[in-house]
């Protein structure tokens, strides 16, 4: 696994366990370093992403959902839900890593992580993401504009 796949990784299993077990992201994130240590530029991706992600949550499912509406998000499978996530922030807020990489590496996240189905469905939602760009970026200045 490349690094900073690794570091995709290691965030996605923080969200994972925020989202199922409501655990604070950076003593999850502190227990999984000691675990699968990194190198310091990786652990601050890691860090970002988490760090990024977790306070506008609810605008990326918003912003998901709009763009996989037969699939609502509380239905959506726990890690599929995360990928998406760690991905938008990455191409849309976190403005960290080029859209075509951002959805490649989730891609590559969800044949690890995910199901048979899922490189498709996330390849499918953040294409669909991705070409509105210029709309989510705008909400995405609102909404953090709003929550200050």
């Amino acid at each position: 696994m490349k690094a900073r796949t690794k570091a995709r990784a290691i965030a996605l299993q923080v969200l994972y366990e925020f989202d199922v077990a409501g655990h604070p992201p950076f003593t999850s994130l502190e227990y999984r370093l000691e675990e699968d240590p990194l190198e310091a530029n990786l652990i601050q991706f890691t860090t970002e992403i988490v760090s990024g992600v977790v306070p506008i949550i609810q605008l990326l499912d918003e912003l998901i959902a709009v763009h996989a509406p037969e699939w609502p998000m509380d239905q959506l499978a726990i890690i599929d839900r995360n990928i998406l996530r760690i991905a938008l922030w990455e191409f849309a807020v976190g403005k960290c890593t080029p859209i075509k990489v951002a959805i490649n590496e989730a891609i590559e996240l969800s044949k690890t992580y995910g199901s048979d189905s899922t490189p498709r469905f996330v390849n499918g939602v953040l294409g669909s993401l991705a070409n509105q760009l210029n709309e989510i970026e705008q909400k995405v200045i609102n909404y953090i504009t709003k929550n200050q």
